[in-house]
């Protein structure tokens, strides 16, 4: 059994849901190494998210958007937590309804995402910066 752990930035992103799916696999080559493992990514923020969802058709990411602004809107009266913005307490919640973490498996040497599965960063600020995450990795290098 190894473990590996690494820290990378992804470059600050606009508003709105980003697949960022090969910005992961270049950042953490080492994930090529293991036969079987787990890749464990954790958002090192409150107010982005990460998920897996559908990685071909980019109106998908934008209905996301859509429906979590919808769902979590802003200038809400009764949100106390407002001197960062208009957009941080939703920020916020919308963080911790879809997560700051996920896992997924490895098999030889690759993701094991499905067809047409990739993983996103959720951003939820107009006006963020570069997002941390700390990726782990465990399993059975070859």
């Amino acid at each position: 059994m190894s473990w590996q752990q690494a820290k990378f930035t992804l470059a600050a992103k606009s508003r709105g849901f980003h697949l960022i799916t090969d910005d992961i696999i270049k950042q953490i080559p080492e994930i090529h190494n293991y036969q079987v493992g787990i890749l464990h990514l954790f958002l090192q923020h409150t107010s982005a998210s990460l998920t897996i969802n559908e990685n071909a058709d980019p109106t998908v990411r934008m209905d996301m958007e859509s429906h979590f602004n919808h769902f979590v809107p802003e200038r809400q009266p009764y949100y106390k937590h407002d001197y960062e913005g208009d957009d941080d307490m939703p920020a916020h919640i919308k963080s911790s309804t879809l997560g700051c973490q996920i896992s997924i498996p490895i098999s030889q040497g690759r993701l094991m995402l499905g067809t047409w599965q990739g993983v996103y960063l959720g951003e939820h600020r107009d006006y963020a910066g570069g997002r941390s995450i700390v990726a782990t990795l465990s399993g059975e290098l070859y």
